[in-house]
């Protein structure tokens, strides 16, 4: 075998690696888990900014919105199940079905969903609120504020926990009554009053199950607030050990 015929061997061999990788690649984020990056403190206290997580593609079934790359490949949802009341979920914002949104689901179809004074109410029971210790709130910039904090627990036992940055006045502590309609789930963010969740109907709303993208498992990485991923010299520093393959709740 000639040089050049050997070096035509050669990349050809390197092009079929790297083509295998990458099917390999999608066919995991598409069928079994994707990362996902927390951009911002709508889930705090459960997800911080910094957080990466795995979510599960296969827990809700595969609609267009799993599929790697967002392929228009089919309609519809196959193998599908709906969330449990408390699972956290990555969806595509219904208004834009580009964005990733992630958020607990608190409403099931035909669930009826109300805030008053700060209390979750779910088909007119007030769900279960126990104060606890103060979250600890940093902003990234070395400051750092004590904000109530509630043990919140759904029917069923699911708990989790949840903040109130402005006590139980804030904008979204009472609300209107939402009706979830059939094949659809209400998202609410734990950091009760810095979320833009289902209860803004005109930014959220409903979430249509189609547009459910996965569940969230475990965190895998986790950086301080500010510090960007491809900044390798801060690591050191910057990881939060103790949050490293923590499951989420």
């Amino acid at each position: 075998m000639t040089d050049m015929a050997k070096q035509d061997s050669s990349l050809g061999e390197t092009i079929r690696t790297v083509v295998y990788a990458v099917l390999i690649a999608l066919g995991i984020r598409t069928f079994a888990f994707e990362p996902f990056n927390i951009p911002s403190g709508s889930m705090i206290p459960t997800l911080l900014v910094g957080d990466f997580v795995f979510v599960s593609k296969f827990t809700y079934g595969y609609s267009r919105h799993t599929v790697a790359l967002g392929l228009p490949v089919f309609d519809g949802r196959i193998a599908g199940s709906l969330p449990e009341r408390g699972d956290v979920a990555v969806f595509k914002l219904p208004t834009d079905n580009r964005t990733d949104y992630i958020k607990r689901i608190i409403g099931l179809p035909g669930d009826r969903i109300q805030v008053i004074g700060g209390v979750l109410h779910l088909n007119g029971e007030a769900v279960k609120r126990e104060r606890v210790e103060d979250f600890i709130l940093t902003d990234g910039f070395g400051g750092a504020r004590a904000v109530p904090q509630y043990l919140e627990t759904l029917p069923g036992g699911r708990s989790y926990r949840i903040i109130e940055m402005s006590g139980d006045q804030g904008g979204l502590d009472d609300t209107p009554v939402y009706v979830v309609p059939e094949g659809h789930v209400f998202g609410m963010g734990d950091n009760r009053d810095n979320s833009q969740d289902s209860r803004v109907l005109t930014l959220v709303g409903f979430v249509p199950v189609e547009n459910l993208v996965g569940k969230a498992q475990f965190l895998f990485f986790s950086l301080e607030e500010g510090t960007r991923f491809w900044e390798i010299w801060e690591w050191p520093f910057a990881i939060r050990f103790s949050r490293l393959l923590d499951g989420v709740n």
